[in-house]
C-alpha cells in the first residue's frame, strides 16, 4: 500500500461519504460572489453540529469559527464562491442553476475545511484553531472585505494559510513557492477621443481607431523596454472597440485589458508608462486619451519561513519526492494576497489530477480551472484534511 493509499484508507468510509455528499450538494447549488448565503449556512450548520459557535456575516457572507482554548492560533481559509459558467461535466450532481458552476473547486475547499473541523473536534481538547470560510474570491475581493470588517482585529491569529487544488499536478503531490505564488491582477481601459467623419475623407477627421492601434503597439514596449528584464509582467490587450459603420470614422475607440506582475513597484511602473504613452501618442495625432487603471488583487507573496514550514509538513505526509518546493508561480491571481499583506502565512497547492475525472470531452491534457468541464476530485478531501490537521499539530509543537 502506498503512502497515499494509506492516507485515503485512514478516513472512515461513513465520514468520507458524508463529506463527499456535502461537497456535491454544494456543487449542485453554486452561488456567486457575496451571494453565498446557502453555502455559508451549510458550513455554519456543520460547525454547530460539531459543538462550535460560528460567526456568520463577516465580510458580508463569510463565516468564522474557533476551536480549542488559548495558545498559538492558526487561521485556515477556504473560499466558497462559484463562477458564472454553464457546466458541461455531465456529472449526476451537476449544477442545478443555469449559468453558474463550481469551476474552481471551492466546493471541495469547503468540504476539506469541514473535514478538518470534524477531525480536530473529535479529539478534545481540540487544538487552538480558527476556521475561515471566505466569500467572493473570484474577482470581487472577499478577503479584502473580511479584513475591512475587522477580521484580524475581531478574530486574531498568529498565521494564516490557504490551499487550492491544482489540475495537472497528480493526486498525492503538493507544491509551494517560497515567495511569489501568484501574480497581481490589474485592469485598464483607455478611451481615445478623436473627431468622426466620412471614411472616404480621413484628412478631415481624427481617426481614434488608428490612434488606438498606435497606442496598442507602444504599450508592448513597457514590457520589453521599460522594466528590468528579470521582473515578470504580462500586459494583454483583450478588447478593442470602435465604430458601428464601415464608412464612418467614429468619435472614439477604447482599448481594454489586464496587467499581471509580482511586484507593486512593477505594477506602478506599468501604470505610469501606460498613461504617458497613451496621452502622448494621442496628442501626436491630434486626439486625446484618458486611462482608467484599476489595481485589483496584489501579488500573492508567501512568507519564506511559513512556506518552508508547510513544505516540511507535506514531506511528512506524502514524502519529499511528492513535494514540489519552489513551485513555479502562476500569472493567475488570488485575493488571499490581501491576507498575506497583513499576516504571516503561505498559500499552497494540492494536486487535483487531470481536473476532469468526470468531465466530458475536455480534450487532451488536464482540464484546467474555470473550464465548464472541470470537476473537483473527491479524493482530495481526506488528503487535504490530513495536511491541515498535521499543519496545526506541528504549528503548536514548534
Amino acid at each position: 500500500m502506498t503512502r497515499l493509499d494509506a492516507l485515503l484508507a485512514a478516513c472512515p468510509a461513513s465520514e468520507l461519504d458524508e463529506l463527499v455528499a456535502t461537497r456535491r450538494d454544494l456543487h449542485r447549488h453554486p452561488e456567486l460572489a457575496f451571494e453565498e448565503r446557502r453555502t455559508a449556512g451549510v458550513a455554519a450548520g456543520r460547525l454547530r453540529a460539531l459543538g462550535l459557535s460560528p460567526r456568520e456575516g463577516v465580510g458580508r457572507t463569510g463565516v468564522t469559527a474557533d476551536a480549542g482554548g488559548p495558545g498559538p492560533r492558526l487561521m485556515l481559509r477556504a473560499d466558497m464562491d462559484a463562477l458564472p459558467l454553464t457546466e458541461e461535466t455531465g456529472a449526476p450532481y451537476a449544477s442545478e442553476i443555469p449559468g453558474r458552476m463550481h469551476a474552481c473547486g471551492h466546493d471541495g475547499h469547503v468540504a476539506i475545511g469541514l473535514a478538518v473541523a470534524r477531525r480536530l473536534t473529535a479529539n478534545p481538547p481540540p487544538a487552538p484553531l480558527r476556521f475561515l470560510f471566505q466569500p467572493a474570491e473570484e474577482g470581487q475581493g472577499g478577503a479584502e472585505a473580511m479584513i475591512a470588517d475587522g477580521l484580524f482585529e475581531r478574530f486574531p491569529c498568529d498565521a494564516v494559510f490557504g490551499m487550492h487544488n491544482w489540475p495537472g499536478m497528480p493526486v498525492g503531490k503538493f507544491g509551494v513557492a517560497s515567495t511569489a505564488a501568484m501574480a497581481s491582477s490589474n485592469e485598464f481601459q483607455i478611451r481615445v477621443e478623436g473627431r468622426g467623419g466620412h471614411a472616404a475623407l480621413p484628412h478631415l477627421g481624427v481617426d481614434p481607431v488608428f490612434v488606438a492601434v498606435q497606442i496598442a503597439q507602444g504599450l508592448q514596449g513597457i514590457v520589453t523596454r521599460a522594466k528590468k528584464p528579470i521582473d515578470a509582467a504580462v500586459l494583454s490587450i483583450t478588447q478593442i472597440h470602435g465604430g458601428d459603420a464601415l464608412n464612418v470614422i467614429p468619435e472614439y475607440a477604447t482599448l481594454s485589458g489586464t496587467v499581471r506582475t509580482f511586484s507593486d513597484d512593477v505594477t506602478a511602473l506599468v501604470e505610469e508608462r501606460m498613461r504617458r504613452i497613451a496621452q502622448m501618442t494621442a496628442q501626436a495625432h491630434g486626439a486625446t486619451a484618458t486611462v482608467q487603471y484599476n489595481w485589483n488583487y496584489p501579488a500573492t507573496i508567501n512568507h519564506p519561513e511559513e512556506a518552508e514550514f508547510a513544505a516540511r509538513v507535506m514531506d511528512e505526509i506524502v514524502g519529499s519526492a511528492n513535494v514540489v518546493r519552489e513551485l513555479e508561480p502562476t500569472m493567475g491571481a488570488e485575493d488571499f494576497a490581501f491576507m498575506l499583506k497583513v499576516k504571516r502565512g503561505a498559500y499552497v497547492f494540492i494536486g487535483n489530477g487531470d481536473g476532469g475525472h468526470r468531465a466530458q470531452g475536455h480534450g487532451p491534457g488536464p482540464c484546467l480551472l474555470h473550464n465548464p468541464s472541470y470537476d473537483f476530485n473527491d479524493e482530495l478531501i481526506p488528503l487535504g484534511a490530513t495536511f491541515w490537521v498535521r499543519l496545526v499539530e506541528r504549528f503548536l509543537a514548534r
